[in-house]
């Protein structure tokens, strides 16, 4: 019910150490204002402390959750010298950053003159696990309430800790301080009412040392489980600077966050109002945000086959949207699937400052996917509400609000072309029945039910021009019923694999497909129907390969029978279809020769004839012309094997013959060689 990120305890070490600079020069701008032309005495730089970095940080990082998620997910501060002084509590009234910052500027910095011989981390470790003992308002509430879950009310939380190790030893004594103190507040919380046992705590440590010293340069450490319930991961941060891109990377991962890029943005330059420059602001919200995204995304390329489709800038956990001329219409808030809560990454950069003033002065934004091609899709919107600016996903597909289709005329939406006559069946086959029974010990039917319902809707498009294999039944039966049943015998692998060799022989010949007319207008040529049959049959069959090994058998089996070009790298064709195959990429350079022979001049026909039923077609050196025998002319004469190219050449030159006649040079030829000036030597004899 309450996850780890509902409680979170940020822990800084405010020893001597941390009241040390970190490293990273800052500069003074100076901006001389006389006429004459003589500078300013230059201000020597200044450096940040660590523990000014590591509070910088911590603050950018409870800015993100404050923005995205208000008052719901609760952070505490700890700073850790001789002792453990808590900054705040777990009420909302004491989450805001004006408060935070008036109770950080009491305590003051770490002094780096003081004496740090009782100065230890480990006060505020062992502290950060005793306040997430303590209960949350809601966890209290709901904890107190007289319901069924007052009693699965579950406590985790992670600890954030800023400090500087020595070795790995020192690494080990924080575990095991921290994996000690779970113990024992676990034994004392058992025993309470107002104390929660922890069952699952996040450690993360940021090791921050100084550049120049290279001593204390201590090995990473990925997240590792010391225990049940605690789990450890140690991020070296080389100088304090980089504590903030740190924590960012760190908030997203704690609070399932992504980020959107917003470019192209308009905006004026700040030294010549006259011109104006595009630039890019990073916006994180929820990951949800992107859902719409990723799933019209994840179908166009199941649709086309093709599952490196992505859309144009698109990551793991970023996306680039595309700035659009703002508009001063609200009725696209009526198409929108999801509104969220945004956060800019550097929230006082000067294009983050004009972008948000300008959603807050009721300003409205839309944006869209950059493509390569094709029409522009308006996938979300940016506007404010309340003084808090959102990120509403716009539906890219039929609005939900629009009236329903139509199932039998048509008339009421632009979806018609359903599988009505094969839900009506599928309704059939999965029809309930009451049923009473007073052991406990059988399966329950309605688990079975839901089991096989889960199982038969793996892969069931609802509209006709979605599908193919589905459309050709006559083809394909009863691989579709067979391969969904949950045990196969030999029978049902039999049939399965008469069905994907049926299959093989009708692209063998060359027969159509049967298709809706949908699919027609989107892929004209035979082949694009076969290769998009081959594909959606593979992802039917792999939805069922976990199941049993019979399913993967007939999985195995498909990919020995399908085409090489879409068999995704499977090796283990039989012999039959590498025969075919074979075959087919002999007619294949045979038709690639004839398109050479088309293209070339007549001496460079007469060269290329002379060579080709050596093998001197794909460039290969030339080769003499071996003779050929009586009884070798007799076979072929008889019908032997004759390449299709020898076909076609002797075809032509039947018809040139019977178009012209023959220049008498070429018939007085000799090994392709005509004899120049002939009567010259006639004259002399």
């Amino acid at each position: 019910m309450f996850p780890a990120s509902h409680k979170t305890v940020i822990v800084i070490d405010h020893s001597p150490f941390f009241g040390k600079p970190c490293g990273h020069k800052i500069e003074y701008d100076m901006i001389s204002k006389s006429r004459s032309g003589v500078s300013n005495i230059p201000i020597d730089p200044f450096y940040k402390s660590l523990w000014t970095c590591a509070v910088e940080a911590a603050f950018e990082y409870c800015r993100i959750v404050y923005d995205i998620f208000a008052s719901d997910r609760l952070i505490r501060f700890i700073a850790a010298d001789t002792e453990a002084r808590l900054l705040n509590t777990w009420s909302k009234s004491d989450q805001q950053l004006s408060d935070l910052m008036h109770v950080f500027a009491e305590l003051g910095p770490a002094d780096p003159e003081a004496s740090d011989d009782d100065c230890s981390i480990i006060h505020g470790l062992t502290a950060a696990v005793e306040v997430l003992c303590e209960c949350s308002e809601e966890q209290h509430q709901i904890r107190t309430s007289m319901t069924d879950v007052a009693s699965s009310v579950s406590n985790k939380g992670r600890i954030i800790c800023f400090t500087s190790v020595t070795n790995d030893t020192h690494v080990e004594v924080l575990k095991k301080s921290v994996q000690d103190a779970i113990v024992q507040h676990n034994k004392m919380a058992a025993g309470s009412d107002n104390l929660l046992s922890i069952n699952h705590c996040e450690l993360t440590v940021f090791h921050v040392h100084v550049p120049e010293d290279s001593s204390t340069a201590i090995t990473p450490k990925t997240r590792q489980n010391v225990s049940s319930n605690l789990s450890f991961r140690l991020i070296s941060v080389p100088s304090a600077q980089y504590l903030a891109s740190h924590l960012c990377k760190l908030v997203q991962a704690h609070h399932n966050l992504v980020m959107t890029t917003i470019t192209g943005i308009p905006m004026k330059e700040e030294q010549n109002s006259n011109s104006s420059a595009n630039y890019d602001v990073e916006l994180l919200h929820h990951k949800d945000g992107h859902k719409e995204v990723r799933k019209s995304t994840s179908q166009s390329a199941s649709s086309s086959g093709d599952t490196s489709l992505k859309v144009l800038g698109q990551e793991e956990n970023n996306i680039i949207l595309k700035w659009c001329s703002p508009r001063g219409m609200s009725n696209e808030l009526l198409y929108c699937t999801g509104a969220y809560r945004i956060s800019p990454v550097d929230v006082n950069s000067r294009p983050s400052l004009c972008l948000t003033n300008f959603l807050l002065n009721g300003r409205q934004v839309m944006l869209e996917q950059p493509r390569k091609a094709g029409a522009k899709v308006m996938s979300h919107m940016l506007t404010s509400h309340g003084g808090e600016i959102f990120i509403h996903c716009l539906s890219t597909s039929r609005s939900y609000l629009e009236d329903p289709p139509s199932i039998s005329e048509g008339c009421g939406g632009r979806v018609t072309d359903y599988r009505i006559t094969d839900f009506g069946e599928f309704m059939k086959d999965n029809r309930l029945a009451p049923f009473t029974t007073d052991s406990h010990d059988e399966e329950l039917p309605i688990i079975k039910a839901k089991e096989q319902l889960e199982r038969q809707t793996r892969l069931w498009p609802m509209v006709i021009s979605d599908t193919i294999i589905f459309n050709m039944a006559s083809h394909i039966d009863p691989l579709p019923t067979l391969i969904a049943k949950p045990v196969m015998d030999e029978e049902d692998i039999t049939e399965c694999k008469k069905s994907i060799l049926h299959l093989v022989g009708i692209e063998a010949k060359g027969d159509p497909i049967p298709l809706p007319p949908g699919i027609r207008g989107k892929a004209p040529k035979k082949e694009e129907h076969y290769r998009q049959m081959w594909a959606e049959l593979e992802t039917l069959i792999k939805a069922y390969s976990n199941t049993s090994p019979a399913h993967q058998e007939v999985l195995k089996c498909l990919y020995d029978c399908k085409p090489s070009s879409d068999s995704n790298g499977k090796k283990g064709m039989d012999k039959s279809s590498a025969k075919g195959t074979e075959k087919a990429s002999e007619a294949e350079k045979a038709w690639k020769d004839l398109d050479r022979l088309q293209s070339m001049t007549h001496r460079e026909k007469q060269d290329f004839l002379s060579n080709t039923d050596l093998g001197n077609i794909e460039g290969t050196p030339p080769i003499k012309k071996q003779k050929i025998t009586k009884d070798e002319s007799r076979d072929r004469q008889k019908g032997g094997p004759v390449s299709l190219l020898s076909l076609w050449t002797s075809r032509i030159k039947v018809v040139n013959t019977m178009r012209h006649e023959e220049f008498a040079g070429r018939l007085e030829a000799v090994n392709n060689k005509t004899e120049l000036y002939a009567h010259m030597k006639k004259d002399d004899n």
